[in-house]
């Protein structure tokens, strides 16, 4: 094996030059730069003190360029991950800092070590277990949550902390006579500002435009004064190893937290690097980018980083500020650690509703109303999955809410199953073809011989729906002589499949019916061929095409009835 090929840095290093270097290093600057206030920030949304989003730009991003495929793809902390993780901390240490730091530290490098394993055992095809409505349910659910968290910060209130959007809006309610006229003015003013900026600059993020404003403003105003809170100190220098043992009963306690975390990080990465490697014509594999990313959060875990994946917003700043490879994430990393080393005593006196303005402002994003309406213009089951995930992910809680949509999805493709798309079908006049006869006007029955479609793989979840359908279509259309199925659309058969359709063939004989199967794969004819019935195995109930079992019908009916319908189909089918 070479070392390029489980080292991803290796290969762009031997062909790196100067040019790819400079705008490398003003993407990495640039990300860097938008990193420093959304770490700070985001760090807060799960209760952990805004330094931890400051590491979370630092091991991550040294680590990921190492293993990760991407050009464009953005590490750090992230404001999904980040209310996700406090659903997980509120339950196992509820306000206590110390604990939550602790359990937020553990459940990074156990996301990590998940990862790890999903890619390395190329297990990235759980994403599919999310389904696009689910997702977006989620995504739609979760900005509205870590706006909801933002308000006491932004109001100047003390309420519980809690991931219920109801109960948020309760105790905000209840402290309404105690909001903080100083803090609510200047959040006001934050977010004016942010939005006007968002509206007027586009070159350089406004949340950075922001944060240097409003450090040039604390020369001459001292928020204190006023009674807006403040970030307060920032430990300086780089972080040191840490590790937290954790009994084994809480390391269950936590797992789902991090699987969790693991699943929805999966498909951002996966969206993410799969979109700017279609864009830029290179490609990328989905497992290898969960093994980087895992690697980023098991070290990272280690020397005190949050859960961190791809950013969204961040990489899409690196896109269009010249990124040609993933060595920004570095060179972002190189501006963190000077930041480290000598800037934090300059963020301590930044209000902490600054912070909250930058997170509510950057979070609104994500909520895509676009995304509902077309769910509810192609497929109403799935605006209804999308619904249900929503609020439940609101009012149950985001990882119970993830589950549930989950569920209602497998629900959804259960009951399709057992009750698939049917039809009828009859001969186009001219041609072989047939088609369902409700859909086409044309399309003309053959007498004596009915033609069934079921778009579905005969299982144990359909057999009784698959059974139920084909005798009474039978019973409705007498008199018959045959009844052909359409096998095309049948990909796959079941034991509880064959039992029931040696049953049909015995009720349909009762009734003076012929069944025959037209169209069989390969694999569900040998599944077949394993049968305890002979009606099953009888190799003439199996014709190649539907043009061969009408041809056979017809055939026979001519020989009983004295009849030309044979004569007549090869007719109207010339």
């Amino acid at each position: 094996m070479k070392w390029t090929s489980f080292f991803s840095f290796l290969e762009p290093v031997k062909q790196y030059q100067w040019s790819t270097f400079r705008k490398d290093l003003v993407a990495g600057l640039i990300v860097g730069v938008v990193l420093i206030p959304q770490g700070m920030a985001y760090a807060t949304i799960a209760g952990l003190p805004p330094i931890l989003g400051l590491y979370g730009g630092l091991i991550p991003l040294f680590l990921y360029p190492l293993l990760g495929q991407s050009r464009n793809l953005a590490i750090g902390p992230v404001a999904l991950d980040m209310l996700i993780l406090s659903a997980g901390l509120g339950a196992l240490a509820g306000d206590d800092p110390v604990q939550r730091v602790q359990y937020a530290l553990f459940i990074a490098s156990l996301t990590g070590l998940i990862q790890i394993l999903m890619g390395t055992f190329r297990l990235g095809l759980a994403f599919n277990l999310i389904a696009r409505p689910v997702i977006s349910g989620f995504t739609i659910a979760a900005p509205v949550i870590i706006i909801a968290s933002q308000l006491d910060t932004l109001l100047g209130v003390e309420i519980e902390s809690s991931q219920f959007i109801h109960r948020i809006l309760i105790f905000l309610f209840q402290e309404m006579s105690g909001y903080h006229p100083a803090t609510l003015f200047s959040s006001l003013v934050f977010l004016v500002a942010l939005l006007s900026l968002k509206k007027w600059v586009r070159r350089i993020p406004g949340s950075v435009l922001l944060m240097g404003a409003t450090l040039l403003a604390l020369v001459f105003v001292d928020p204190a004064s006023y009674g807006i809170q403040q970030i307060g100190a920032i430990p300086e220098g780089l972080p040191s190893f840490r590790w937290d043992q954790i009994a084994l009963g809480e390391i269950r306690s936590v797992f789902g937290t991090a699987l969790t975390l693991a699943l929805i990080q999966f498909m951002s990465i996966a969206s993410l690097s799969k979109t700017y490697a279609r864009k830029d014509g290179y490609t990328t594999d989905p497992n290898r980018e969960l093994v980087a990313v895992g690697s980023a959060n098991l070290v990272g875990g280690f020397f005190q980083s949050p859960p961190v994946s791809g950013s969204f917003s961040r990489s899409a700043i690196a896109r269009e500020t010249g990124a040609r490879t993933s060595f920004f994430n570095v060179l972002s990393g190189a501006l963190m650690v000077l930041t480290l080393l000598f800037l934090t005593p300059v963020f301590e006196q930044l209000p902490k509703n600054l912070l909250s303005a930058i997170i509510v402002l950057s979070v609104t994003g994500l909520i895509d109303l676009k995304e509902i309406r077309y769910l509810f213009h192609a497929k109403r089951r799935d605006a209804t999955i999308a619904f249900i995930t929503f609020f439940a992910v609101l009012v149950i809680g985001i990882q119970e809410g993830v589950i549930i949509g989950i569920s209602a999805s497998a629900l959804a493709i259960l009951i399709k199953l057992g009750k698939p798309t049917s039809a009828e079908l009859g001969l186009l006049p001219g041609t072989r073809d047939f088609r369902n006869v409700e859909r086409f006007e044309e399309a003309q029955k053959l007498r004596g011989v009915l033609i069934l479609r079921i778009d579905a793989s005969f299982s144990f979840v359909n057999a009784g729906f698959f059974k139920k359908y084909i005798l009474q279509k039978s019973l409705d259309n007498k008199p018959l002589k045959y009844v052909i199925i359409d096998g095309t659309t049948i990909s796959d058969m079941d034991v509880t499949a064959m039992e029931s359709l040696s049953i049909l063939i015995d009720d349909l004989e009762d009734q003076g019916m012929e069944l025959y199967i037209s169209g069989l794969i390969g694999p569900v004819r040998d599944i077949l061929k394993k049968s305890e019935s002979s009606k099953l195995k009888d190799p003439g109930r199996y014709h190649p095409t539907l043009h061969d079992a009408v041809k056979t019908a017809l055939r026979l009916q001519d020989e009983n009835d004295s009849g030309d319908r044979l004569e007549q189909y090869l007719l109207d089918s010339d």
